[in-house]
C-alpha cells in the first residue's frame, strides 16, 4: 500500500481539498493511504484558523484522509520556507510515507522540480541577495532571480500554490528525503483568492453569517455548521482584537521575534503604542518591503511568546490530531520507525525531553488564547490541550 503525505491547513475544509485527496490516490492506487501534516489552531497567514484544530482534523478524516498530525504553531506561522520545511520533516521522520502529495497550478512535478533546482543555484542565490541588499521584498528577489536564471519559464513563480509546491521539494532536496513529490493540478481559485474553491472566500462568508456549505463535503459542511451551533467559531484576528492589543502593550522587547529584522521592531513597537486597532498597526508598519502575511505573522508571535528561537531546530514530536483505523495501523508502524516521539495523550510529553515539554506548553498557553474567539463563554475554559485526545471514526 502506498502512503502520501499532504501538508496542508484545511482553514477550513473544502471541495478543492477533496479533490486533491481523491486524484492523488487515483494516480497512486485506490488503497492509497494520507497522511496529513496541518496547521493547529493558527495558520501561516498569520491569522486564527477559523475553527479549532481537532474540528478541522475532524473534517479531514471524514473527507478521504487516514492520519491528521499537527503542524505546531510556531512552524505553522513561520515563512513559507519554515512552513514547508518541518511539514517535510515531520512527514519524513514518521517512515511511513513515500510520496509527499500537493496541489499546485502548474500540475507539472518536472517544471517544479527543475524550478526548485534553479532558485538554489549560485547564480540566482546572487540575484536575491543583491535584491534584498537594494531593499526589494524576498518575494520580489525570488522572482527577478528566477527571471535571470529560468527566462520564460520563471512564469511558474508567480502563482502561490505553485511556489509553495517548490518549497516542498526544496525541503525534500535539503533534507536528503526519500520522499518522491508529486502534485496534482488545481482546480477552481487560488488558495486564497475569491473564486472556485477558495479557502478565503468561504472564511470571508463565514465571518459575515452565511452558509457557503456549497463549497464544501457535506461532511465537512456539518462539522463546520457544528462548531458555529456549539459557539466555537468562525474564530478570527479581529475577533480577540482586545485581547492581542493588551498582550502587544505589555511587551518591551520585540527584537527576539521571527524576521524581526532590518529593525521591523522598533517599528512595530512605535504603532503598538500609538495606535488603538491591530488593522491600524499592520496598515502602518506596512511597507512594500514588507508583505502583510509576514507582519500579522509577527503580531501572533508577539501574543503568543514564539520567538525565532523556537524554530531554530526541526519540531521534536508528532502530536497526533486524528486518525481513523487505517490511520492506526500507519500510527503503530510509525512508533516503530519514527526518528521522533509521537503523542497522541498530550500528558505523556513530560516523558519527553525539555524542548518537547516547552514546546507543547506553548502550545498549550496559543490554545488558551486561541478559545478566547468563541462565541459561547462557557467554552473558553483554560487547559484545554492538555484534555483534548484524538479524533477516532
Amino acid at each position: 500500500m502506498r502512503t502520501a503525505g499532504v501538508i496542508c491547513e484545511y482553514n477550513p475544509f473544502h471541495l478543492g481539498h477533496a479533490s486533491h485527496i481523491e486524484k492523488t490516490r487515483e494516480a497512486l492506487g485506490g488503497d492509497c493511504a494520507i497522511v496529513c501534516v496541518m496547521s493547529g489552531n493558527y495558520v501561516q497567514r498569520g491569522d486564527f484558523a477559523v475553527f479549532n484544530k481537532h474540528a478541522r482534523a475532524g473534517m479531514a478524516m471524514r473527507c478521504g484522509a487516514d492520519l491528521v498530525i499537527e503542524l505546531p504553531s510556531p512552524y505553522a506561522l513561520s515563512s513559507a520556507k519554515g512552513f514547508a520545511r518541518a511539514g517535510v520533516y515531520i512527514l519524513d521522520s514518521l517512515g511511513v510515507c513515500d510520496i509527499i502529495s500537493f496541489g499546485s497550478e502548474s500540475g507539472d512535478i518536472v517544471a517544479l522540480m527543475e524550478a526548485a533546482g534553479a532558485i538554489v543555484s549560485g547564480e540566482a542565490e546572487a540575484v536575491i541577495i543583491e535584491c534584498l541588499g537594494m531593499g526589494l521584498p524576498y518575494a520580489s528577489a525570488q522572482q527577478k532571480a528566477a527571471d535571470a536564471v529560468l527566462g520564460a519559464k520563471s512564469e511558474i513563480f508567480r502563482s502561490p500554490n505553485n511556489l509553495l509546491g517548490i518549497e516542498y521539494i526544496k525541503a525534500v532536496n535539503e533534507l536528503g528525503s526519500a520522499l518522491r513529490p508529486v502534485t496534482v493540478a488545481r482546480a477552481g481559485g487560488s488558495h486564497d483568492g475569491d473564486s472556485g474553491c477558495s479557502a478565503s472566500l468561504i472564511r470571508k462568508s463565514l465571518l459575515r453569517g452565511d452558509k457557503p456549505w456549497g463549497y464544501m463535503p457535506q461532511a465537512a459542511a456539518a462539522a463546520c455548521a457544528g462548531e458555529i451551533a456549539s459557539g466555537r467559531g468562525p474564530v478570527s484576528m479581529m475577533k480577540c482584537e482586545l485581547a492581542m492589543l493588551s498582550r502587544l502593550r505589555a511587551m518591551e522587547d520585540l527584537s527576539k521575534l521571527p524576521d524581526a529584522s532590518e529593525g521591523l521592531d522598533r517599528r512595530l513597537s512605535r504603532y503598538i503604542a500609538s495606535e488603538p486597532t491591530v488593522g491600524g498597526i499592520l496598515e502602518k508598519v506596512k511597507t512594500k518591503r514588507y508583505a502583510m502575511s509576514r507582519l500579522r505573522r509577527m503580531l501572533m508571535c508577539a501574543c503568543l511568546g514564539i520567538s525565532a528561537e523556537d524554530t531554530a531546530k526541526p519540531p521534536p514530536y508528532a502530536r497526533v490530531l486524528a486518525m481513523n483505523s487505517t490511520g492506526m495501523r500507519l500510527l503503530g508502524t510509525a512508533r516503530k520507525s519514527t526518528r521522533i516521539p509521537v503523542i497522541t495523550k498530550p500528558a505523556s510529553v513530560h516523558k519527553l525531553s525539555g524542548r518537547a515539554v516547552d514546546l507543547l506548553c506553548k502550545e498549550a498557553a496559543a490554545t488558551d488564547f486561541y478559545v478566547l474567539g468563541y462565541q459561547n463563554e462557557s467554552n473558553r475554559s483554560g487547559g484545554q490541550e492538555w484534555r483534548q485526545t484524538p479524533v477516532i471514526r
